[in-house]
């Protein structure tokens, strides 16, 4: 069942996923706005919250109409959980504007692709587009690539997992956008997403590396294995730079399309990974 919710899930997302409707962390925002002081037991303590309730939804279902219920909830779970169908719109919105060469508006849809992290300031053209490339490659792994290995990885206990993982992205995002660093940093939100993505974050990389310069990237990954303390954004985008070593960081239009291309082959070798491993049995 795994496989199929999967496949199902990435066509529809592909397809009709384009805005906010479908999207669990426009869902969420309700719940955010009501915060007002912030703390890590809280962070913790609404996740819980949150994962005990999809539990719940899904051990009613159990059984009803000969499982159907529950597969339909597991696809329902996916499409809230897997894609960035509000930031694709913020990345067509980038490149019309790129094209157009309305730098105001490129440079607002960039600052809004690149929320996180944020974009360099006092640097020169060609930093800036490399770090617009590695804010689109970390949107891919956050929305699609991380969603795809807790759904995957945690068998039928994967939508539980999946729910969770998106709820603290959620909260991430609201934060980046709507209070300070100091606020975030009290949430222990980043701390707690360095954690989950320690593996997964290294297995998308061996991805990076093998479709890179192997013999540059390959190393680098092996070294990534026993570090604890660099960001997870570092980790992946330093790997997945090696593939785009051979790219110009010259043209605003031609240099974060190079990224999405590359993203979009990732996403492609582990679906195919995955559907290979659960054929043969390995996942559920």
């Amino acid at each position: 069942m795994t496989l199929f919710t999967l496949l199902l899930v990435l066509a529809w997302e592909r397809l009709f996923k384009l805005g906010e409707h479908w999207q669990l962390d426009h869902r969420l925002e309700v719940v955010f706005q009501r915060l007002h002081r912030f703390s890590l037991a809280q962070t913790l303590a609404m996740t819980l919250v949150w994962m005990f309730v999809v539990w719940g939804i899904l051990w009613l279902a159990q059984g009803l109409f000969f499982g159907v219920v529950v597969l339909l909830l597991w696809i329902v779970i996916g499409l809230l959980c897997v894609g960035a169908g509000i930031t694709r719109k913020h990345y067509r919105a980038y490149l019309q504007a790129a094209r157009q060469g309305d730098t105001h508006a490129s440079d607002q849809m960039a600052e809004e692709l690149a929320l996180i992290h944020g974009l360099p300031v006092d640097c020169s053209e060609e930093e800036r587009l490399r770090e617009l490339q590695n804010a689109l490659l970390w949107i891919n792994y956050r929305y699609y690539l991380a969603p795809l290995f807790w759904f995957t990885v945690c068998g039928p206990y994967g939508p539980l997992a999946l729910a969770g993982y998106a709820f603290l992205r959620a909260y991430q995002t609201w934060l980046a956008r709507h209070h300070s660093p100091l606020q975030r940093s009290q949430t222990g939100i980043d701390f707690l997403l360095h954690v989950l993505d320690w593996v997964p974050v290294r297995l998308a990389g061996v991805a990076y590396a093998l479709i890179g310069h192997g013999e540059r990237a390959l190393p680098a990954w092996f070294a990534s294995l026993g570090d604890r303390h660099t960001p997870q954004y570092q980790v992946l985008t330093r790997l997945a730079q090696f593939s785009l070593a051979r790219e110009p960081h010259k043209d605003p239009v031609q240099t974060p399309r190079a990224a999405v291309t590359l993203a979009r082959k990732v996403t492609m070798i582990v679906v195919v990974v995955v559907a290979v491993l659960t054929i043969y049995g390995t996942l559920l």
